[in-house]
């Protein structure tokens, strides 16, 4: 396939390597700053560009990886005569590009991306698509890269990516307010970094809820109150860790 990559982030740059490693023809890659559409086409062995007008308008697909608000402008700034243009967002509708082309859909990666991590683990890909040919073409080349393809159309993909802030942005969070509890606190955050392993590996063999451990699902409230009272110079800290403890309490027992 011949493919146009338009955005120069973490997505633009993970899915531009996979397709061009399974032999894809990265033919240009847009960017607005022109250093970073430069760096990653020579990295893709393409062209880049940085005006709309300079987009090379006869490849096979268009694969959009920009800021979801972005999206909604884009029919301004391009229009195609038939091709596939696919976008890369969770959040977003496909029908954001109904009126750039009669053949669009969605090319959603459930996974988190950084451009700088060399080798990716898998990553699950959301494939969607105006009609039932342009679906067959864009699993055709979903499936070059990934070895989880699954039609998801756009109420469930939203709902998957509501889900997947909670495990991965909402988890992460937890991670740096622990991070930063133990900086101030002068105690070794690498020691817990086991235990952060293995809870993300369990729920791999056995549901959230059955892997749940900690004083809030055991009412364990006399470790609680000793959590609070550390925790009185870390007001924000404080605040979060009574809301997580309501929270499983009231999830449990509701």
């Amino acid at each position: 396939m011949e493919i146009v990559i338009i955005g120069t982030g973490n997505t633009a740059s993970v899915i531009g390597r996979m397709l061009a490693k399974a032999g894809n023809n990265i033919v240009q890659v847009f960017g607005r700053n022109v250093l970073h559409a430069e760096v990653l086409a020579e990295e893709l062995f393409s062209k880049s560009c940085n005006t709309w007008e300079a987009i090379n308008r006869q490849a096979d697909f268009y694969i959009v990886a920009i800021a979801d608000k972005a999206l909604y402008e884009l029919e301004r700034h391009i229009q195609l005569t038939g091709q596939i243009m696919v976008h890369t967002a969770g959040a977003v509708s496909k029908n954001v590009l109904k009126n750039i082309t009669r053949n669009y859909g969605v090319f959603y990666p459930l996974q988190s991306l950084r451009k700088d991590i060399p080798v990716m683990t898998e990553v699950p890909l959301l494939i969607d698509a105006s009609n039932e040919l342009t679906l067959k073409k864009i699993s055709q080349l979903a499936h070059q890269i990934s070895k989880q393809v699954s039609q998801v159309q756009d109420e469930k993909r939203l709902k998957l990516h509501v889900a997947a802030v909670c495990v991965n942005n909402f988890a992460n969070h937890l991670y740096e307010v622990a991070e930063d509890f133990c900086k101030k606190e002068n105690v070794d955050f690498s020691l817990l970094l086991p235990l952060a392993l293995e809870t993300a590996k369990r729920i791999e063999s056995v549901s959230p809820r059955q892997a749940l451990t900690g004083p809030a699902i055991r009412n364990d409230q006399v470790t609680i109150d000793a959590h609070l009272d550390i925790l009185r110079l870390h007001p924000l800290f404080q605040k979060l860790y009574e809301q997580m403890t309501a929270s499983i309490r009231a999830f449990h027992n509701g």
